[in-house]
């Protein structure tokens, strides 16, 4: 038997905090290994470097290693001279050796566990899978390091596999369309997290994004001309498939469906005509449940669909339907009647039943939101939780399946710490053994109202890489300065697979500063977000589909570093009054305090970015404030009243939204504040 295979047939991950070994420093990992074991020495890189593979190689795994070779190539520029790696590829000197039992499915619960092991002589990758393969490959790109002398790979084992099988990222292509290229890249990324299910929303009351050949008014009537081909699909499966990742689709019924109704209008519970909808919200128009030329309609459109997608699993949407066309349609409220369905809950039941005797004729399993949950509904369905995780439990606890996206938003711009610790399975979940085994994972999801390809990779990265980690690394993996410290690394290589999440926000400053200088600008939106939860829609702007997202609070971020910085800086400061510390504040407060009067050039020449003045202006003033707290504390004295009563107020007023962003620095300095306050009352 290969050496390698034998490591892999005694290989058990034990989901227990990993071991690390404190003589060679770890490196930044994401997400987390279930075990890793630093050694002494480094492997070092040269140009004579050479891969070689071993055991079932499949295709997918000879092109990884192609992929991993020139990714090494790109940051090292080290002039590999190994061009592609084929099957044939069995050097047994080579430095770098990969082996793997099996090819992989691309199914559920498929094996995705690998051990690495780097020794100062060179790099021993094994795996059941090819999949797992991928998964090591990754880790070993993160490994990657750099001193005097060069590139070297720190020696150590990881023996590593997933939490949960499930590890999603729902991308919404309808509300604003996202083009091949931004699929691309995301899927890229997923696979350097080690994300496993791409969940793809194809179909919303803003468009109809795939080509139907059965019923082509879907895509010419319903999405504006920007809609997804077979063969361009068949591309992006074949894509995420070499990277490991399955491709569900997702098309919303019976509501969120208007864009269907454009083209078809007898499908919807109220006459038409329909026209694509701008704007955003839930809208009234659902399919009417009771004819049977409906489920005709959806027989031969999901007989098409089933055929192109070739995954196991089938997702239905079924969220957010209001009920109004059902209740005010008389036929609909006779057959509930006549039927005796007590409600629109009920009714939908019944939809979904019908849909879901579809699905199983054509091999696929339904996924819905969690709105398809009710007790007449077959334990053979997977319940997506964006509500609450009540109904995550809910429905493990009655047999199903389910998958996590409650608190994984990641449009509602909250921080990264926010999802990290969001678990699918706490560790005081009520649920019992048996019950827990029932939770799949969860997913990412990124919903398009207010993003554009231009800023949809800031609202999904580095966020993302937090809930993979999640949803890989053992539940006691949960330290939030580690976790930081490790994104800040892996947020720059996320670029590397081309993800556009840092460089496309300086192509918006410029805009926003017309050609001009854009440091001044850079300055304040280091230190602002966008308002989060659903608060922008409430910020005196009516957003709609073509509406110019090119503002400063698309141009910011969440979580932003500067801002979280300053912040533990105030905070660490406050407990252990360092004079490095302090002096950092001090500069940060300095600068902001003149940045106003810098901006004012910007502003006078680019109205766009006119709306930030306000939190220019209350940077400036509450900055002034944190450098007088600054300047008491450390002489030991104490704010007046009067100065007390002045900085509350202006960090009162800082408070406040501005250009649908906030400042994310007011509670630090306030802490400044109130700290020289606390003195003036201890003297």
């Amino acid at each position: 038997m290969n050496p390698l295979f034998a490591a892999m047939s005694v290989f058990v991950v034990a989901l227990s905090v990993p071991v690390v070994k404190a003589n060679e420093p770890a490196p930044a990992l994401m997400p987390w290994p279930a075990e890793i074991k630093m050694q002494s020495g480094r492997f070092r890189l040269d140009s004579g470097l050479r891969l070689a593979v071993d055991g079932q190689v499949s295709d997918r795994m000879a092109g990884a290693a192609t992929r991993f070779l020139r990714r090494l190539d790109e940051r090292t520029g080290l002039f590999l001279a190994q061009n592609r790696i084929s099957t044939a590829d069995r050097d047994s000197t080579a430095q770098i050796r990969l082996a793997c039992h099996r090819p992989g499915q691309l199914e559920l619960f498929e094996d995705e566990s690998y051990r690495l092991t780097i020794t100062p002589a060179g790099v021993e990758l094994s795996a059941v899978t090819d999949i797992g393969i991928l998964r090591g490959l990754e880790t070993l790109l993160q490994c990657l390091a750099a001193d005097q002398d060069g590139y070297y790979l720190p020696a150590l084992q990881i023996d590593d596999a997933p939490r949960f099988p499930w590890r999603g990222l729902m991308l919404d292509v309808c509300r604003h369309f996202m083009p091949m290229e931004v699929i691309k890249r995301n899927l890229d990324g997923m696979a350097m997290m080690k994300m496993n299910v791409f969940h793809w929303h194809l179909s919303e009351d803003q468009g109809f994004r795939i080509e139907c050949k059965t019923f082509p008014k879907l895509h010419e009537m319903g999405s504006d001309g920007f809609y997804f081909t077979h063969a361009q699909v068949r591309e992006v499966i074949a894509y995420a498939a070499d990277r490991g990742i399955r491709v569900i689709p997702e098309f919303d019924m019976p509501g969120h469906a208007t864009s269907w109704f454009v083209g078809y209008p007898e499908l919807a519970s109220a006459p038409g005509p329909y026209e694509i909808v701008r704007s955003w919200g839930i809208m009234d128009p659902v399919m009417n449940p009771i004819r049977e030329e409906t489920y005709e309609f959806l027989d031969r459109f999901l007989a098409e669909m089933t055929a192109l997608f070739p995954d196991d699993y089938f997702h239905i949407g079924g969220d957010e339907n209001n009920g109004k066309q059902w209740n005010a349609n008389p036929e609909i409220q006779a057959f509930m009647q006549a039927h005796g369905i007590p409600d629109n809950h009920a009714l939908q039941m019944h939809f979904n039943n019908r849909i879901l005797e579809l699905l199983t004729k054509y091999g696929k399993k339904m996924v819905g939101w969690d709105e398809i949950l009710h007790p007449g509904m077959p334990r053979n369905i997977v319940i997506q939780s964006w509500r609450g995780k009540e109904a995550l439990i809910q429905a493990a606890r009655q047999g199903y399946q389910s998958i996590l996206s409650n608190g994984y938003y990641i449009d509602l711009m909250q921080p990264t710490d926010f999802h990290y610790l969001n678990d699918p399975l706490p560790a005081d979940t009520p649920l019992t053994a048996d019950e827990a085994k029932r939770i799949l994972g969860g997913e990412a999801t990124s919903w398009a109202e207010l993003v554009t390809p231009e800023t949809v990779d800031s609202r999904i990265w580095p966020r993302t890489a937090a809930i993979a980690e999640r949803l890989w690394s053992p539940a006691t993996v949960q330290e939030l300065d580690d976790l930081y410290r490790r994104l800040n690394r892996i947020d720059f290589l996320l670029e590397t697979v081309g993800l556009t999440h840092r460089r496309n926000t300086e192509l918006m400053l410029r805009r926003l500063a017309d050609g001009g200088d854009i440091e001044p600008l850079r300055t304040l939106i280091d230190v602002v977000e966008p308002v989060k939860i659903y608060n922008r829609h409430r910020q005196g702007k009516t957003f709609t589909s073509y509406s110019p997202y090119t503002r400063a609070a698309d141009a910011a971020h969440a979580d932003q570093p500067v801002a979280r910085n300053f912040r533990r800086l105030v905070q660490d400061f406050l407990q252990q009054r360092d004079r490095t510390q302090a002096e950092q504040i001090r500069l940060l407060l300095a600068r902001w305090q003149a940045n106003d009067a810098a901006l004012q050039k910007t502003l006078h020449r680019s109205p766009i970015s006119r709306d930030v003045a306000p939190l220019s202006k209350s940077l400036a003033l509450i900055a002034d404030h944190g450098l007088q707290a600054m300047d008491r504390l450390e002489r030991g004295k104490h704010l007046t009243a009067k100065e007390l009563d002045a900085a509350r107020l202006d960090l009162q007023q800082a408070k406040q939204p501005a250009a649908e962003c906030e400042l994310m620095v007011v509670s630090a300095i306030e802490a400044l504040v109130e700290s020289a306050a606390t003195k003036a009352k201890s003297r």
